[in-house]
């Protein structure tokens, strides 16, 4: 049989040769590893990290340039309902805001830009600079615009002679003023003939429904022009005939006027009629037009 030599036969020189080839391989790579890697991994690394802060810096510079001429875009809201992220970005304080919440929890609305700073205080700049993004609801802008109208009409009071007689007012010129429709129109006329015609403007305040302000905007309009009143009556000495003639008083309420009159042997001051039960002391203005305290 033929015999045949391995190839991995090596001579001991041959294989001290390649165990020398091996440990130079390995060291060879060991130094590129070790030592060129770091150095290269490095360089990259700084470079980046130059890039970055370049870019960094322009970044921020761009970004407080915007800050500076760049404000958040307003859009109309309602400002009772305002909150703290939008009170932030409009530059209301913590303090004012804190004002407007406490006022809402009290059942109350802001219904304009006036009232807005009357509750918060905010200062006028910032009011003119958010004012024009209130949005109330329509039918208090409307509310708003007559207020506003009849505020440049009462600018011009009219004098006692350009007014028209209250006396003789008709119902349809009653209703030329605003707020006062058909129905107040009729109370204010049945009051009118209860009392035999008024006799002075201070009456209208006895129609039911009629307010404040249509009040005023009435007596703008109207005076009670009267050429005589009637002669007040001494109540000390009045007959109860005589007190329950008076617009403010019934029968009933009249004997209890003489009686208590009678028991006190007289009286130096209205307000001491406010003991007798019942009596409209709330109306003590309009009855002094028709009596008078003699002792």
């Amino acid at each position: 049989m033929k015999s045949f030599k391995s190839h991995f036969d090596l001579t001991r020189a041959q294989r001290n040769g390649i165990l020398i080839f091996v440990i130079i391989l390995l060291a060879s790579l060991a130094y590129q590893y070790f030592w060129m890697l770091p150095k290269s991994a490095n360089a990259q690394f700084l470079i980046s990290e130059e890039i970055h802060q370049e870019l960094k810096t322009e970044i921020d510079s761009i970004k407080t340039a915007n800050a500076q001429n760049e404000k958040p875009k307003i859009f109309p809201f309602n400002p009772n309902y305002l909150n703290e992220f939008r009170a932030y970005q409009l530059g209301i304080s913590t303090e004012e805001l804190d004002r407007l919440i406490a006022f809402r929890k009290t059942d109350r609305w802001v219904n304009s830009k006036k009232e807005f700073q009357e509750v918060t205080q905010v200062s006028d700049s910032l009011l003119n600079e958010i004012a024009p993004y209130f949005k109330f609801p329509e039918w208090v802008q409307k509310a708003n615009n007559q207020r506003a109208a009849d505020s440049k009409k009462q600018e011009k009071r009219k004098t006692f002679e350009e007014k028209k007689d209250l006396n003789t007012a008709t119902k349809e010129d009653l209703q030329q003023i605003s707020g006062i429709g058909e129905v107040l129109a009729t109370r204010i006329i049945r009051t009118r003939t209860k009392y035999n015609g008024f006799i002075d403007d201070i009456q209208v305040k006895d129609v039911y429904g009629l307010n404040f302000e249509t009040r005023e905007k009435l007596l703008n309009e109207f005076a009670v022009k009267r050429s005589t009143r009637p002669q007040k009556i001494n109540i000390n000495t009045a007959t109860l005939v005589q007190l329950a003639e008076i617009p403010y008083f019934d029968y009933e309420l009249a004997r209890e006027i003489v009686q208590f009159i009678k028991v006190r042997e007289g009286i130096s001051d209205f307000e001491e009629l406010s003991k007798i039960y019942d009596f409209p002391i709330h109306k003590i203005d309009r009855i002094k037009l028709y009596l008078t305290i003699d002792e």
